[in-house]
Order: structure tokens, then sequence, then C-alpha cells
């Protein structure tokens, strides 16, 4: 089930909201643990029993953490926790990548293949594996107290605003409100606002975008032109930031709605001035998640600047890789992490004193090849487009007018400067009304006509 759904706004929503308002305060987590499982439930059994697992398991090892005497014993438990985690992350997500790869050099070699196992992905496996181990390391470093209610972890590991496609939660974040669930008028209203404005950041521009980009991208690379391959990429990288910071509004939104604050997770990343600053900008959840957890204990900056790009790299290679299970998302995130290591020689400090029109071009320009390599099917399809878009394509310039329609212009015209510009409606209250009523009206009338609808995000 996704936010986009008929289902989910006109039947989950309305009564997810009214058991959390009709039920007492104290029975207000189970009821959205259970409504959390129900959300996961319609659309794949199998990831309820990968939550209720979860939950089991990881609450069982945070209050042994607690309990732990010694430092080996708390390191030792640590260590079970992580690696019970990220193998189970490791099996759901990357068998099926890696039994294909070695059936490549066995078929080369003559030697008999491996049957595909066919393992399925649960949705969210992914956010739900880097809460876990986030919640662990807290314990551990005392940063937080091992929840002593069962259905606080629950709460924690899936809360279906933001599982799907993030912001990624610390359970500090949250632990205060589940003490006490309560709403307030303005809470839930401010809630319903930032619902509707993220519901229309996806269904009216993200995508439209979206269609042309699959278009584009379904082009033989020998047909592409460069102002077709430049048009397509352009679309996509405003595509998956309204598609993906849209999707961050209602889970925002939605988490005000029963009484949690849940971070922000974009802040205008296409204003960025270097790529490092992009970082600071884009999936700010994720990005933290891997400094705080990976890039800090790895070493971070100290040790001289090979071992920090060293750490850089890794730490990318693993967040390519976190996407997706396909070489081109481990080169995606090596190329984000060269930058970065780039950026902290020279080259940063003459970056500094550039004039900011050039700092910015060059940050969008790195970002824009970078996610050449992320939409891309294929590693091969990627350089031909990237080859395409220096002008060595074959596709005749004029092809570009068969994408470029007047509501496409009319869209990227919009989505750009909303990229750019922080805006939000700072009306009377009523004229806003007025104006949610409008996305939402115009949003719906999307839903209801089965317009081209993807979630991009499912993967992860």
């Amino acid at each position: 089930m996704v936010f986009t759904s008929p289902t989910f706004l006109f039947l989950f929503l309305p009564a997810a909201l009214a058991a959390f308002f009709v039920a007492p305060r104290a029975w207000r987590t189970p009821v959205l643990v259970v409504a959390s499982w129900l959300f996961y439930a319609w659309g794949e059994k199998a990831i309820v029993a990968v939550l209720v697992l979860s939950t089991a398991v990881n609450w069982g090892l945070a209050l042994a953490l607690d309990r732990a005497g010694t430092p080996a014993a708390r390191r030792a438990l640590l260590t079970l926790g992580i690696a019970i985690n990220i193998g189970g992350l490791a099996y759901f997500k990357y068998t099926n990548f890696l039994v294909a790869n070695v059936d490549k050099v066995l078929a080369s070699l003559g030697l008999p293949v491996i049957p595909p196992p066919g393992i399925h992905l649960p949705i969210g496996i992914s956010f739900i594996t880097f809460e876990a181990v986030s919640y662990l390391v807290d314990v551990y470093r005392r940063h937080t107290p091992a929840a002593r209610n069962a259905w606080h972890v629950g709460f924690y590991l899936s809360f279906f605003p933001h599982l799907i496609a993030g912001p990624i939660l610390r359970f500090a974040d949250i632990a205060a409100p589940l003490a006490r669930p309560t709403v307030t008028l303005a809470e839930f209203d401010g809630g319903v606002s930032r619902f509707v404005i993220g519901l229309g950041r996806k269904m009216l521009i993200a995508n439209p975008l979206g269609l042309v980009v699959d278009q584009v991208f379904a082009l033989p690379a020998s047909d592409l032109g460069a102002a077709t391959a430049w048009l397509g990429i352009f679309c996509y990288a405003l595509q998956i930031y309204f598609d993906f910071s849209g999707y961050s509004d209602m889970a925002i939104g939605l988490g005000h709605m029963f009484g949690f604050t849940l971070p922000e997770n974009f802040r205008l990343p296409y204003t960025a001035d270097s790529v490092r600053d992009f970082w600071r900008r884009w999936h700010i959840s994720l990005s933290s998640w891997f400094r705080d957890y990976l890039f800090v204990p790895l070493g971070g900056s100290r040790g001289g600047p090979l071992r920090t790009a060293r750490n850089l790299l890794i730490v990318f290679a693993l967040c390519g890789l976190w996407h997706g299970a396909s070489g081109r998302f481990l080169v995606w995130g090596l190329f984000h992490g060269a930058f970065l290591a780039l950026e902290r020689t020279r080259f940063g400090g003459w970056l500094e004193r550039a004039p900011l029109l050039l700092r910015r071009a060059y940050t969008f320009g790195v970002v824009l090849v970078g996610w050449v390599f992320f939409r891309a099917d294929s590693l091969g399809y990627a350089a031909r487009y990237l080859e395409a878009m220096m002008g060595a394509g074959a596709g005749s310039p004029v092809m570009v007018r068969r994408f470029l329609t007047i509501e496409t212009a009319v869209v990227l015209a919009v989505a750009l400067l909303l990229s750019m510009v922080a805006w939000r409606p700072r009306f009377p209250r009523l004229p806003a009304l007025a104006f949610e009523i409008a996305v939402f009206s115009l949003s719906l009338l999307y839903v209801a006509a089965g317009t081209y609808n993807p979630f991009i995000y499912f993967r992860f």
C-alpha cells in the first residue's frame, strides 16, 4: 500500500486515525503498531513476520546490552546484534545478486551454475535494518536507554508513515512522545497541510516528469541525441527529488497527525555549492546515519587525507549498495565518494573561493552525471547515455520535441523554481485551506484516473 492509493487515502488512513483517537492513551502505541503491521500486510504478508521477529530480537538484545556487566559482554552482544540485522539484510537483498555473479564465473569456466534462489525483497527492509542497528549502537553507547516496553520497539521499527521511504529515525526521536501519545489540534492541522503538499509534489510534479523519464530511458542508446539525453536526466533529477521529498513530506505530515515529529529529510539539495554540501541536504537522515555509525567509527577525517579518502570511498560504496544490489549503484556511490574525497584536497579550497554560480553549476553537474548510473538499467547503457549527453549519440536533435511538450515545459519550470526556493504557503488559514483543497482535489483527480503513479523507492 502506498500513500497515493485510494485504499490508503479513503480506507486505511481514516480507520487508523479513528482507532488511534478512540483508544485510551495507554493503548495508542499498540494500536499504531498493529495498524502498521496491517499496512504492510496489505501489500505482502512476509514483511510482517520480518517486523515481528526484528522487534523481538532487538528488544531483547537492547535489554541485555543495558544489563551486561562487562565491556566485553556488551561488545559481544552488540556484535551479535549487528551481525543478525546486517545478515538479514544481506540475505534478502544481496543473495540473488551474489548468486547471479557467481553463476557468470561458473558459466565462463564451463561449470554447472547455481539455480537462482528467487529470494523476495521485503518492502522497507533497508530502513528496518538501519534503524535496528542505530538503536542497538545508541543503547551500547548509552545515548539512549533500552526500552522496557516491547511495543515501543515495535513502533520504532514499524511506524508506517516513514518505513517505506524514510526518513530514518533514531529511537531518541520518538522516545518522549511514546510515553504519552497526544496530539494537539495545531499539530494535526499542520500535519494535514504537510501531507497535502507532499501529495501534490508527488502527483502533480514527480509523476508527469517520471513519464518523460521512462520514455527517454526506454530508447535504444543509439537513438539518443544530446538534447534528448539531457532532457531525460534533467527530468529524472527533478522527478526523484519531488518523488522522494514528497513522500518525506507526507510521512512527516502523518507523523504530526499522530503526535510524532519526524526529522526533516531534504533541504533544497539542488542549491548545494559542493558535493559535500549536497549530502548535507539530500536524504539527510541517511547521510547522517552513515556519518555517525560508519564514517566516524572508521576514523572519519582523522589520520590524514589518504585515510579520509579511503573512509569516504568505503562509506559511499556501501551507500550505493544499500540503494541496490547492482554494479551501477556501486559506481554511483564510488562516484560521489571520489568527489567528496577530491573536495578535501586543494581543489576544495579553490572551490570555496570560486563564484557561487560556478560552485552550484559544478555540483549540479556532478549530481546529474551520478543520476545517470542511478537510473540506467545497466552500466553499459549508462556509459552510452553519457556519451549521448556529450554529443556522441546518433539521435536526431529534433527528437527532443517528442518529449518536451508544453505541459512538460510548464511542470519543469515549476519544479525548477520549487527546487531552488524555500517556499511554503504563508497565507492566513482560510486562503491556505483553499489552496490545500485545490492541491488535494487536483491530486485526487490523478489518483482516481489511475494515471502513471510509480513508487521509485520500493526497492529500498
